[in-house]
């Protein structure tokens, strides 16, 4: 009896034809071609069918003219020298023109506290020495250390006042200026936190009248309106911290080779203010009934505004102006008094200053600062120094990399060898089939067929 062999229809063999039929053998696939989305069809078209002139450009292919520079030890070395060579100097002029600045720095933020209290000169004491810093050109173990006392004075603002005033006497040793500035710094003191500088309306800095229902909703949150409901003026917190001590001009004692005994040494408010700042301030339009003064300003308008003492003239305030304008670091000087004529001769000085502005509570200090200036601006070596330490630096790898460079000199490194180059060229040999397999997964097949790498491609080689 005969067998029967079963036939499978779906059989690759008969839908790609006979085994004998030679090599032109078909494999077919019993995957369902692919179709191509609508919107893929569509989209081919429509981009089939644009302009090509406008998509081949030198920007949009990224064909621009560039320079590349190839770093050589020809090249490097140079540029290391060049900038010591440079930055040295200028940071040596920059150290001089800092050191040529005399300044005197004398730290009360304890007077009231420390100091002696009592009206005589006899009461004055020694500062302590962490208290004092004085640079001059004469030597600084010539000069007296400065003295102070501390007394109670009655101040008439609104109405009499009871006052901390705090007296500092310093010797100048020798003639300093003109000009000569005086200003007040502070430490520990953070006007660049982003709540406080934004603190203020600009429109009522500037003279016009704002309603109490603006003045609600602006920057100047938390100090806006008063338990009333009045607007502050000015609000915000950067008005409400006003700095408040008070600075007299100092006077010259026991003034030698003349009839008197005192002589005052004449320092003026006017221009210690940017011109720029002074043009953001204009004549206020409120009346002293529609805004009340900041809580901070109660010493100096106890009653409020009033017809006898009305808001303050903030156009006139330059003292306001440079507060106005924040410092961006929490130790900063602010300039308080200055005179731009007049030679500050050597001698014994006195200095009263009314000593309002609380520093101690929330751990800070507060100073004066009598210095003069260059062209450069007052004493701040930092950048001189930092200038002849980057110089320096670079002439000493500079140095290193020349005695490395001719001791043990390095072959320059040819690009051919580049991993990414030499990666697309890797090959490997299939097993028994005579097949090569390159890394991007092509095959050649047929007896001897193989694939030539070089330092960029990868080239099949001719059968």
């Amino acid at each position: 009896m005969p067998q029967l062999e079963a036939v499978h229809t779906d059989s690759m063999d008969q839908q790609g034809g006979s085994k004998d039929g030679g090599g032109d053998t078909k494999t077919k696939s019993r995957r369902p071609p692919s179709r191509a989305p609508l919107h893929a069809l569509h989209l081919s078209t429509s981009v089939a069918g644009r302009d090509g002139d406008d998509e081949d450009t030198a920007f949009r292919q990224q064909r621009l003219k560039a320079w590349q520079p190839i770093l050589t030890p020809r090249t490097v070395l140079p540029l290391f020298f060049a900038i010591g060579i440079i930055f040295a100097p200028i940071g040596g002029l920059l150290l001089w023109a800092s050191s040529q600045v005399q300044e005197l720095v004398l730290d009360y933020s304890k007077c009231a506290t420390d100091a002696p209290k009592g009206n005589e000169a006899s009461v004055f004491a020694e500062m302590p020495a962490d208290k004092v810093r004085m640079s001059f050109r004469a030597s600084n173990n010539s000069v007296d250390r400065p003295r102070w006392k501390s007394n109670t004075t009655e101040v008439l603002y609104a109405k009499p006042t009871n006052t901390s005033v705090c007296s500092l006497e310093f010797t100048i040793p020798q003639n300093i200026g003109p000009p000569v500035l005086l200003y007040y710094r502070l430490t520990n003191f953070y006007q660049n936190h982003r709540r406080y500088v934004k603190s203020y309306d600009q429109s009522q800095l500037k003279g016009r009248f704002v309603s109490n229902a603006s003045i609600a909703s602006s920057a100047c949150n938390p100090l806006e309106l008063n338990a009333t409901g009045y607007a502050y003026y000015p609000c915000g917190l950067i008005a409400n911290s006003f700095f408040n001590d008070t600075f007299a001009s100092p006077v010259q004692l026991n003034v030698p080779g003349e009839n008197i005994d005192n002589r005052t040494y004449d320092m003026s408010r006017r221009g210690i203010a940017w011109d720029s700042d002074r043009s953001l301030y204009g004549k206020t339009e409120y009346n002293w009934f529609d805004v009340a003064p900041p809580p901070n300003w109660q010493r100096r308008f106890p009653d409020g505004y009033t017809a006898d003492q009305p808001p303050p003239a903030l156009e006139d305030d330059e003292s306001f102006m440079v507060w106005m304008r924040t410092a961006g670091l929490p130790t900063f000087s602010k300039l308080a008094l200055r005179n731009d004529d007049d030679v500050m001769v050597a001698g014994r000085y006195r200095i009263d200053i009314l000593d309002d502005f609380p520093v101690t509570a929330y751990g800070g200090t507060k100073s004066i600062v009598i210095s003069t200036r260059t062209v450069m601006g007052g004493k701040n070596p930092f950048l001189g120094i930092a200038y002849i330490v980057v110089g320096g630096i670079c002439i000493v790898l500079g140095a290193v990399f020349t005695g490395m460079h001719f001791i043990k000199p390095r072959k320059l490194g040819d690009h051919t060898y580049l991993s990414w180059n030499n990666d697309q060229g890797t090959t490997t040999a299939a097993a028994g089939t005579g097949t090569a397999t390159t890394s991007t997964g092509a095959n050649t097949a047929g007896a001897g067929a193989g694939a030539t790498a070089s330092g960029r491609d990868v080239r099949p080689s001719a059968a």
